[in-house]
């Protein structure tokens, strides 16, 4: 998507950096030649996978902060490095935060999570039959988190029921079932 019907950005101030994210402000020129400002969270960028080993999916169920919940998703993680290759970044992921390694990754969708204030991408990966490995959590999150293996019919029922709430994860689930 490139139109942006007659909006424009004239101007970008940074307001604050925190960890890697940067906090900016907007000047927005409207179509009618009126300027609005808008906060934008400028985010580096993340990679999800969906593991399916078999007729099972990989799953994480991890605290976070934000919704103050453990919560129930695929793996995944922020691009480390401008300019890092998803495909990189999402086999580092998926090996960190479970010890399975991707022996190759089908691009199922790109998606922005948040925007109305915020530009984080997150590239989606399928990967098939990954192989264990030896995790390597890094931070409290991930090394309180924990690995579950649920049949891929559960995880389908779990998105419909609202078990899964978390929008990756519903989305990667669906592509997943979509093109398989």
């Amino acid at each position: 998507m490139t139109d942006t019907s007659g909006f424009r950005v004239i101007a970008r101030k940074t307001v604050t950096k925190v960890g890697f994210l940067n906090i900016t402000l907007a000047t927005i020129e409207t179509p009618d030649h009126s300027q609005v400002e808008r906060i934008v969270i400028e985010h580096p960028g993340a990679v999800a996978v969906v593991p399916r080993i078999g007729d099972d999916v990989i799953l994480v169920a991890q605290y976070r902060a934000a919704v103050d919940a453990v919560v129930l998703e695929i793996p995944a993680g922020k691009l480390d490095v401008p300019g890092e290759d998803p495909s990189e970044a999402a086999v580092r992921e998926l090996s960190e935060e479970t010890g399975y390694v991707a022996q190759g990754l089908r691009h199922l969708t790109d998606l922005f999570t948040t925007v109305g204030f915020c530009n984080e991408k997150i590239t989606i990966f399928l990967a098939s039959d990954p192989t264990p490995g030896n995790a390597a959590p890094i931070g409290a999150e991930e090394e309180s988190a924990e690995i579950i293996v649920m049949p891929w019919v559960d995880a389908l029922d779990a998105v419909a029921n609202g078990t899964i709430t978390d929008a990756k994860t519903i989305a990667g689930i669906l592509i997943a079932e979509m093109v398989s």
